[in-house]
Formats: structure tokens, sequence, C-alpha cells
């Protein structure tokens, strides 16, 4: 049987699995083609990369259930954006595209209880 912290954690991570489909089907509407989703390495995790027009764009997603911890976009912090900074260099350098044209963007999904998107903000270029 799950524990209740188990059961929460099952909970975020398909709310965040979530909105990174919502997030994927909203750049790819835009004309971005999805490169990978959940690059790993042992320091972290990209969510979306893709590209269009020589630009690789990264993605950072953040989906929430409530704003009473304020929206999704203001959790991603400097110590997030270093990291983030760190695997993108690691991504371009790992792929041979440190040439191309590079953009940093933060998805923000805020959901009701039924999973209807209330609000997604794009915010091209964050950091």
């Amino acid at each position: 049987m799950l524990g209740g912290g188990q059961v929460e954690k099952d909970r975020r991570r398909a709310t965040g699995t979530y909105g990174e489909q919502l997030a994927r089907r909203h750049l790819e509407a835009k004309g971005w083609l999805i490169r990978e989703t959940n690059w790993r390495t042992r320091i972290g995790e990209l969510d979306i990369v893709a590209e269009k027009k020589g630009w690789i764009l990264f993605v950072e997603v953040r989906t929430t259930r409530g704003n009473s911890f304020g929206y999704g976009f203001q959790s991603v912090d400097r110590k997030k954006q270093q990291q983030v900074r760190r695997l993108v260099t690691q991504y371009l350098r790992q792929h041979q595209l440190e040439h191309h044209p590079v953009r940093i963007d933060v998805i923000s999904i805020l959901l009701d209880r039924k999973e209807e998107v209330l609000k997604m903000d794009h915010i091209e270029g964050a950091f």
C-alpha cells in the first residue's frame, strides 16, 4: 500500500507530465519541432528541447493546480535558472549545436481540479 507521501509525489509527477504534454502541443502549434523531452543527466533534466528555423529552444515547464503559492513560473528561481543554463550548455556540446542561436523559455500552466487549463503563460526568453 502506498503511503500518503508517495501518493502526493505520484500526483505531482502526473500533473507535471500532463503539463509537459500540453506545452509540447502548444509549441508544435507554433511551428516548433520537438527534439527531446525529459533529457536527463546527473545534474538535472531539460523538460523540452525544440527547434525551428535554426533556433534551439529549451523550455522549463511548470504546472500547478491552484495558485495559492503563486504561479508556476514564479518558482523558477536563480538556482533553477543556473541549473538549466548548465544543462543547456551540456546539451549543446553533446549534440554539437553550439553554433545555433538559443532561447530559454518558461511555460507555466495553471490547471483546475478537472485538469482544465485555467491559464497558460509562455514566457519567451525568460532567462
